[in-house]
């Protein structure tokens, strides 16, 4: 009976050390998984934060751009103005000279 009973003590070690080891495993498994997670959320946060800087910085150059473009249309429109002032005194000179040499 004593070899019997020695089997069954080894054999419930056994178990008991199996599912030792297993929750073991699963523990140090899960502390991995873990980490790998925080990593991944970690550069995704920096890539996202890259993105929002790179977009910011987008917006930031279409303002000025769109400011630019502004500027440019209100110096067109005065040398338009210019231009049409020009053309119209020159005409009135061409006129002009044109009765002078025909007197």
């Amino acid at each position: 009976m004593e070899n019997g009973l020695l089997i069954t003590i080894i054999s419930a070690a056994s178990g008991v050390g199996g599912v030792l080891i297993a929750w073991l495993t699963l523990s140090r498994k899960g502390k991995k998984d873990t980490e790998h997670a925080g990593e991944t959320r970690g550069v995704m946060a920096s890539d996202i934060g890259y993105i929002k800087a790179g977009v910011d910085d987008l917006k930031r150059e279409s303002r000025e751009t769109r400011n630019e473009v502004r500027e440019l249309s209100e110096r067109v429109t005065r040398c338009e103005e210019s231009a049409k002032q020009a053309h119209k005194r020159i005409d009135e000179t061409h006129t002009r000279m044109t009765e002078y040499h025909h007197q």
